[in-house]
């Protein structure tokens, strides 16, 4: 199929209808009148305004979540923008039905109307870079420059998220570490279209700098600066905020996610089809023969997990996962990946791949020279010790299998672990080549690698 075809094709299920378009109306009029009314009964002074892709009119279709932002006046103290913003947020969502108080750097609300999840986030009325407080603040900014410069390009920027989406590169979440929304939009309103965006992929990564807007030369002091903290810091990307010269939009990008983009924008170009931007479901695999194909072991934790909203669950869990990495690693086990989510309502997982799932009873412990007050007290706390050259050895009782490595790793405090979730992997329970069979898929496709593979996840080695 012709690119233009699959192009179209692709357009077609994308973009809103006009009914859709005319639903959308709809409800933002009705949320802003809802808002005023509100505002003005409790006596605040407040603007509401919509930002997000619902404003930039960049949604896709059947993709409605409304981004509402109240906006209070710059002189308002914090604290009290936070407290005034959350009791406006609840009785707005008290008048829309259902609600429910989420946590970012503030407060917020999070409700539903006429089944459209509707974000009600306090924020100040900003005209300005130099007037952001808070980190939400921009937001206001970053939807007027995208419609000032937008200049009827909202469907490519529907093909790029829509692609984006396909190849699992969407989403600025710490733990997804994609592409934004807006990083989309920019990049369209840059090099002005789907295609064009992907014809530079290559390039992209190795001018490494975008600046749009021309901070470094309205600002250069500051835009240097932010250019030298995200190189030293090895982001793959550095695109300099059009409204704010302090920010790299793609902060949050990770390599990997650019990775995927890199390979999938040349395939895609080569050969397009509309399977980039709609891809067939994972297929369904048995993990105990990838298992028996690789000679590898699954070992996974299950534990309950606070309530906890993902932005922060799934950095926890990661920071964990690793922890396992690192401590087993000292230990001798090989680990070839680790995979983690959510298990229910209240449970959540942990997967590592093993190399092997017993070690020896023993291991070589070295010490200290002989000749040292260190030597003395190694000499004297080990039963079987020798000297290689004038450095003393011993011989040092372990657990031989998993189960017994992790407990005494935990018992120990050996593993680091996430905040909230300390307590509770020291209670998990711990499983050896096995998954519960809600699981059993997802460890198929961990152990596959299909779930972040890039090619050729079920070619045989």
């Amino acid at each position: 199929m012709e690119m233009k075809e699959v192009i179209a094709e692709v357009l077609q299920k994308i973009v809103p209808t006009e009914e859709e378009r005319a639903f959308v109306k709809g409800v933002m009029e009705e949320l802003e009148g809802i808002a005023r009314e509100k505002a003005e009964e409790l006596g605040l002074e407040v603007k509401p305004y919509f930002v997000g892709s619902l404003a930039k009119d960049t949604y896709l279709a059947g993709d409605h979540d409304v981004d509402l932002f109240l906006a209070f006046p710059l002189d308002m103290p914090l604290e009290e923008l936070r407290e005034k913003g959350l009791g406006l947020g609840k009785e707005i969502g008290k008048t829309l039905g259902e609600y429910e108080i989420a946590y970012a750097e503030h407060p917020y609300v999070r409700a539903k109307y006429r089944s459209v999840k509707v974000d009600l986030v306090p924020c100040y009325d900003v005209k300005d870079w130099r007037d952001v407080k808070t980190a939400v603040d921009r937001s206001i900014l970053h939807t007027k420059w995208v419609n000032a410069n937008l200049n009827g390009k909202n469907n490519e920027v529907r093909l790029l998220k829509r692609f984006l989406k396909g190849i699992a590169a969407y989403g600025s979440e710490i733990y997804v570490r994609g592409f934004s929304g807006y990083l989309s939009e920019i990049l369209v309103i840059k090099y002005g279209s789907f295609v064009e965006v992907l014809e530079k992929a290559d390039f992209i990564l190795r001018q490494k700098v975008i600046d749009p807007a021309g901070w470094v030369k309205r600002e250069p002091e500051i835009a240097m600066k932010t250019v030298k903290r995200e190189v030293e810091e090895d982001k793959p990307l550095v695109v300099i905020d059009p409204v704010d010269p302090r920010r790299n939009v793609a902060a949050n990008l990770g390599w990997e996610k650019y990775g995927r983009f890199y390979f999938k924008a040349d395939e895609f170009l080569q050969k397009p089809s509309a399977e980039f931007f709609f891809p067939e479901e994972h297929r369904k695999g048995n993990y105990l023969a990838e298992m028996r194909r690789k000679g590898t072991h699954l070992i996974t934790l299950l534990f309950e997990v606070p309530e906890l909203v993902d932005d922060l669950l799934f950095p926890q869990l990661e920071k964990s996962a690793k922890g396992f990495e690192k401590a087993l690693s000292r230990e001798g086990f090989g680990v070839l990946g680790w995979n983690a989510g959510r298990y229910g309502a209240e449970k959540a997982f942990i997967m590592l791949e093993l190399d092997r799932v017993e070690r020896p009873r023993v291991k070589i412990h070295p010490g200290p020279e002989f000749f040292t007050e260190r030597g003395r007290d190694f000499y004297r706390k080990n039963e079987r010790v020798w000297l290689v050259g004038k450095r003393l050895y011993a011989e040092k009782v372990v657990n031989e299998h998993i189960i017994g490595v992790l407990r005494g790793l935990l018992e120990k405090n050996q593993v680091a672990l996430g905040k909230n979730l300390r307590e509770t992997v020291k209670e998990a329970e711990i499983l050896v080549d096995y998954v519960p069979k809600p699981l059993e898929n997802e460890a198929y496709l961990f152990l596959s690698r299909e779930k972040e593979g890039l090619k050729g996840h079920n070619r045989p080695l």
